[in-house]
């Protein structure tokens, strides 16, 4: 019996003098939480499944939560008297996450854009410029570099893509890193994915960049970590020519009404040692769609 408790005594030595050097090697931690779909309506009770969520991301120690576009539904009003409920989301979104204390920083997603050609919001991302300031940017952790893309602007030709102007953006604020420093792009329309082949049975260039390439060579002789990426509802992973493409999921999995092709509602936690290894998990936060 002693040797037996001795044994397991050891076993927790060891497991917590491991937790502790874990511990002590984690430089960041952060949730890239995708596809929320709230709505004015509050159908399924869905303000309480994101509160849920940021329960289980405050309960994970991030340092700040990424979102990844579709915070909100209101890509459908285009009149000028939907203008102002569509304003009145937008205080609701920015005071939710305001409310925790938690960093955010949001990516614009193509329902959240207030678009209406007939009344002048060619772009839509005036409402989201007016909360958040201007619709791509970057930010700096502890020494990795974030790039938040606008990937809901609108191609002449059809489709999302990145434009011109955006383009000469990255390309400059990318030449001020050297070619080591670790970046991590959030972007809410794909730059690949698998969604069509798994939903429809069916290849397709649907729902992606459309100028990808033109992008990606941007990207080529940087660092790039990962890319973190949203629109699908669908958690996939897809390495080429050496960088992590992921999917995030869905915080609202299939709008709230239970898992989207196996995929739970949920976000991803993405933790960085301090040798700027990228570790990551999809993780779900126990929510039950009400039936």
């Amino acid at each position: 019996m002693k040797v037996k408790n001795s044994v397991i005594l050891l076993v927790l030595l060891l497991f917590v003098s491991l937790s502790g050097l874990y511990a002590k090697n984690k430089k960041l931690r952060f949730a890239f939480m995708t596809d929320i779909h709230l709505n004015k309506e509050n159908s399924n009770d869905r303000y309480n499944g994101l509160q849920q969520a940021l329960d289980k991301a405050e309960k994970s120690n991030v340092d700040f939560i990424l979102l990844g576009g579709d915070v909100f539904d209101i890509s459908g009003m285009g009149s000028s008297l939907e203008k102002s409920v569509a304003d009145s989301l937008y205080k609701v979104y920015k005071q939710i996450f305001e409310e925790r204390n938690i960093s955010f920083y949001p990516t614009l997603g193509n329902h959240d854009r207030l678009f209406n050609e007939s009344i002048g919001y060619v772009e839509g991302d005036e409402l989201f410029k007016s909360y958040f300031g201007e619709s791509y940017y970057k930010f700096e952790q502890k020494g990795v570099h974030f790039f938040v893309l606008n990937s809901v602007q609108n191609n002449p030709e059809g489709g999302y893509y990145i434009n011109k102007k955006q383009l000469e953006w990255l390309k400059k604020e990318l030449s001020e890193l050297s070619s080591s420093d670790p970046v991590v792009l959030s972007t809410h329309v794909p730059f690949y994915s698998l969604y069509y082949p798994l939903v429809e049975n069916r290849y397709v260039f649907l729902d992606v960049i459309t100028n990808y390439k033109e992008v990606l060579d941007v990207l080529k002789d940087y660092n790039i970590q990962l890319v973190l990426q949203g629109h699908q509802h669908i958690h996939e992973e897809i390495l080429l020519q050496n960088i992590q493409f992921i999917t995030g999921g869905a915080v609202c999995a299939n709008w709230w009404n239970g898992p989207f092709y196996g995929t739970k509602e949920g976000f991803l936690l993405v933790e960085i040692d301090k040798q700027n290894k990228f570790t990551w998990e999809y993780v779900s936060y126990g929510w039950e769609a009400k039936k």
